[in-house]
């Protein structure tokens, strides 16, 4: 795997989609982004254009599959590598009620030789594009180290380039798919046993990450983090990493990202993208500043009534804690003209 494995946002349902992705490489030019999970189903039977829709500039950028019938997700892969992804990845750590009818996601763990089977047949339909798997550390209360052990042998096995571990187990009985990310505990030494059993294995670790502080202290201990909930509450967190991790430039301004970001706004609802799809993704860019609440509200105003891009851009000017950023309001005029120098 690339540099850029070393630090990833993770696939979130109804987070990280082409809009939010394009936002976050604004953000940061190195991190690896995911697609939300598409199910081999909606691919196949779906629209696979708009589906694996994305735009040049998100790359790296993978895309996550959910599904458990080899060929369906070959055929899935071989989509994904035609469409130009630098990665495919297969789910099997997701617990919700809707993908355990499925029998995939997190309900694999209980059967690695088929999650292995997967892998083989993804690796062989894509034609050189790696194949990596994101898992739990178990499941229920299949949740001893060997279980763990045993899926990665398998994987690894049949060809796997990395492994992304969220380092908490999966209920899939009794919590809800927001409650499997806060109550089953943490332990992140569990994942680096596997890194030193699988020293020759990329292994990203993910889960409960919201500092850069607890993010740099995995060095040297696996390959990689994955931010999930924290990067999508607070995209310019994974700009200060992409600086410290990779020693890239200071991170753009919060100025210059939103004025490029409305740019990106104006030319997709010129081909027709509801404002809505777009703008909501911009909440993170002020949670922490004095009146983000006011802001928000304004936003949620904004999409809801379907104003237009110039009054976007002039909620935009105004944004907390003065916006340019701690040095004075800007002007609609001025972002409209940093639109205009960005294109």
């Amino acid at each position: 795997m690339t540099a850029p494995f070393s630090l990833s946002v993770a696939p979130m349902m109804e987070r990280t989609d082409r809009h939010f992705r394009y936002l976050m490489r604004l953000v940061s030019p190195r991190a690896r982004l995911y697609t939300e999970m598409i199910t081999s189903a909606a691919l196949l039977h779906g629209d696979p254009r708009r589906l694996l829709a994305f735009d040049p500039s998100e790359h790296p950028v993978a895309v996550q599959l959910g599904g458990c019938d080899p060929k369906a997700l070959a055929a899935c892969a071989r989509l994904a590598a035609e469409a130009g992804y630098d990665e495919v990845n297969l789910n099997v750590g997701c617990p919700s009620g809707r993908v355990q009818a499925g029998d995939f996601g997190a309900k694999l763990m209980l059967d690695p030789a088929r999650v292995a089977d997967c892998v083989a047949a993804m690796r062989e339909a894509a034609g050189g594009l790696p194949v990596t798997v994101k898992t739990r550390l178990g499941v229920d209360l299949h949740d001893d180290y060997e279980v763990l052990r045993t899926l990665t042998e398998r994987v690894v096995g049949a060809g796997v380039a990395g492994l992304i571990v969220h380092a908490r187990k999966a209920w899939l009985k009794g919590l809800s798919p927001k409650q499997n990310r806060e109550i089953p505990p943490l332990d992140y030494a569990r994942v680096h046993r596997l890194k030193r059993d699988f020293p020759g294995l990329a292994i990203a670790i993910n889960g409960g990450f919201t500092t850069e502080q607890q993010v740099l202290l995995q060095r040297g201990k696996v390959d990689g983090v994955m931010l999930g909930r924290s990067a999508y509450h607070d995209p310019l967190l994974i700009g200060r990493l992409d600086r410290l991790l990779f020693g890239t430039d200071s991170p753009a301004s919060t100025e210059a990202i939103v004025a490029r970001y409305a740019a990106y706004i104006e030319r997709e609802r010129k081909s027709g993208t509801p404002l809505k799809a777009m703008s909501r993704h911009l909440v993170g860019l002020i949670a922490h500043r004095p009146g983000a609440r006011h802001w928000r509200r304004q936003l949620a105003e904004l999409e809801s009534d379907g104003t237009g891009i110039d009054d976007l851009l002039a909620l935009l000017a105004g944004m907390p804690d003065g916006s340019r950023y701690n040095a004075g309001i800007v002007a609609p005029a001025a972002v409209r003209q940093s639109i205009q120098v960005s294109e």
